[in-house]
């Protein structure tokens, strides 16, 4: 349930189109359902303006596809999100809950009404865009139309250069970057906008599967820098939608 729902909650019985019965029993779902494998928490969006996101790793196939049938049960507007989930995951979660979109392995259910704001989703390598499609996938479940920026990492900062303008028009931006993590402290020097970094673990031996980017993130010279854990796109993405709202 998420804030829009509860307002429509309160007016339907102040019409009479709901008993206040009726509405007792919808609020008794709150804060959570035990379906004994997991706690469903239906109370999340109104607490804190982002639902509830089902993580699939470690889960069942039929964990996963009973989570998200039980999220959508609740009347809302806010999305539900299936993340990192492999084909098999997909699959059970899509036939049991019809409706839904898949990018990469991010699956939406139930996408926000379009919200405002220009928002600039920029990898440093290719090998980058799993992690920020799954930010993409993120914001635009819930409203944004984010914009991807591929492959323009220090090795070739002109290639940045060549977007400064879009990145200091930007609302947010969210930099997804291996190796050592550089082109965050680039971003953040040309922009005004927040800037949120995911560090990545692509790279050499010496970065340490994404360690040696979060530390250079997190020692970054441009104030203000946000940073995420590492591969974390969706974190990324949350922590835009919460700037934004």
């Amino acid at each position: 349930m998420d804030e829009g729902s509860l307002r429509q909650l309160i007016d339907d019985v102040r019409s009479g189109a709901l008993s206040p019965d009726d509405a007792v029993a919808r609020l008794r779902r709150l804060p959570f359902v035990d379906l004994g494998f997991a706690k469903a928490d239906h109370h999340r969006a109104l607490r804190q303006g982002l639902a509830e996101a089902v993580y699939a790793p470690g889960k069942t196939s039929e964990h996963c596809a009973a989570i998200v049938a039980e999220l959508l049960s609740e009347p809302g507007s806010s999305p539900v999100l299936l993340t990192r989930a492999d084909p098999e995951q997909a699959t059970a979660a899509l036939e049991r809950n019809p409706g839904g979109t898949q990018t990469g392995r991010t699956l939406a259910w139930r996408s926000s009404a379009e919200r405002p704001g220009v928002i600039l989703v920029v990898t440093a390598g290719t090998a980058d865009l799993p992690v920020a499609e799954e930010c993409a996938a993120t914001l635009t479940a819930h409203g944004f139309r984010p914009r991807t920026v591929a492959d323009c990492g220090v090795a070739g900062v002109h290639r940045l250069l060549a977007v400064a303008d879009d990145l200091a028009a930007a609302d947010a931006v969210v930099v997804v970057a291996g190796m050592e993590g550089a082109l965050a402290s680039v971003v953040g020097g040309i922009t005004g906008a927040p800037v949120v970094a995911v560090p990545t673990s692509v790279g050499y031996g010496s970065s340490f599967e994404g360690i040696t980017a979060l530390i250079g993130m997190l020692a970054s010279c441009a104030s203000g820098l946000s940073v995420v854990g590492i591969d974390n796109g969706f974190g990324a993405a949350c922590a835009v939608v919460r700037l934004l709202r």
